[in-house]
């Protein structure tokens, strides 16, 4: 009988067939699925951003929305709206729902969408309702929102504020491939467009994956255990970002202006069980808080003007606290 861990893995090297180059971009999918969050993907267009959200939803084979921000999208094009008809003579309101009812929601650009709509949106993740006028509707219980921005056109855009990109469990950059890989991606499109791909997304209909298993890893991922060093870490990183004159013979405190929210402090817990449980480890070891730091702690605090002005970038950062900090 095939295991929770081994459905999970079948998932990862399915999603893995149709994105190539991008290990770590299908890794965070997988975890964002396992513990229930949501993720940010950052990168420059052709990265694979969006084939890698279609990716996951055709393996899953789960009900999939895609929502493309735009400046004159409106928080009803999200989140459904009431209609006023006629029914058996009766006039009434009746529900219509928008696309955020879905168990994958891919939200596109997100950046562009005005304030509204990312509030919209903000309901959703946190609390996952919606809420239209008086009533309250819950949304499934698969729900993931994945988001995707582009880091340097900012025309036309709305910056996330720093509550939404709380909400969000990962932020994960997607950079180019590697010469290599790109060798493979010309040969993966081709393959497709001739109809003879073996692994793509389209093709390999032989793969079924049981929605149950993604409920029992969680509980699984939830009996994982941490150490009281391991909390320790966790603990003393996040501290870090916060109070980082702590560390006088690092520059953290130059760098930092405000620190991580306690949100971090839970995000990383999930996280590295989650990454724990893909080892097949039942407890919680250093390696696992580390994988997981650049996705959970990198869009959760806001560099100093001097760090902007000598251009520090968040991974930079990360890099620090992760050497500045001790283990135990």
């Amino acid at each position: 009988m095939t295991t929770a861990l081994q459905s999970i893995q079948e998932l990862k090297e399915q999603v893995g067939c149709s994105v190539v180059g991008q290990a770590h971009v299908v890794n965070s999918l997988v975890l964002g699925l396992l513990t229930g969050g949501h993720i940010l993907l950052e990168g420059l267009p052709g990265t694979a951003k969006t084939r890698s959200v279609k990716a996951l939803a055709s393996a899953l084979q789960t009900e999939f929305s895609r929502i493309q921000f735009t400046p004159d999208l409106l928080p009803s094009d999200v989140t459904g709206t009431e209609l006023y008809q006629e029914v058996d003579g009766k006039h009434q309101l009746h529900f219509q729902s928008g696309p955020i009812f879905s168990n994958i929601v891919l939200a596109d650009e997100i950046n562009r969408a005005p304030a509204k709509v990312q509030a919209a949106l903000l309901e959703a993740m946190a609390e996952g309702t919606v809420t239209i006028g008086d009533k309250t509707h819950q949304l499934p219980d698969l729900f993931m929102v994945l988001a995707t921005q582009n880091p340097i056109e900012q025309e036309g855009t709305y910056p996330l504020p720093e509550a939404q990109m709380d909400r969000f469990l990962l932020k994960v950059d997607v950079d180019y491939p590697e010469a290599s890989a790109e060798k493979d991606i010309v040969r993966l499109v081709r393959s497709e467009e001739q109809g003879m791909a073996e692994n793509n997304d389209s093709s390999n209909v032989s793969f079924e994956f049981d929605l149950n298993n993604i409920f029992e890893a969680r509980k699984q991922i939830a009996n994982i255990e941490v150490s009281d060093m391991a909390e320790d870490y966790i603990v003393n990183l996040v501290m870090a970002t916060r109070h980082p004159d702590t560390y006088p013979k690092s520059p953290l405190a130059s760098w930092i202006q405000v620190g991580s929210s306690p949100r971090a402090s839970i995000a990383l817990d999930k996280c590295a069980r989650a990454q724990a449980w893909l080892a097949g480890r039942d407890h919680v070891i250093p390696d696992d808080i580390r994988a997981v730091v650049p996705m959970v702690l990198g869009h959760r605090f806001v560099l100093s003007y001097e760090a902007l002005a000598d251009g520090v970038s968040h991974q930079a950062v990360i890099n620090e606290l992760l050497d500045t900090v001790a283990i135990g």
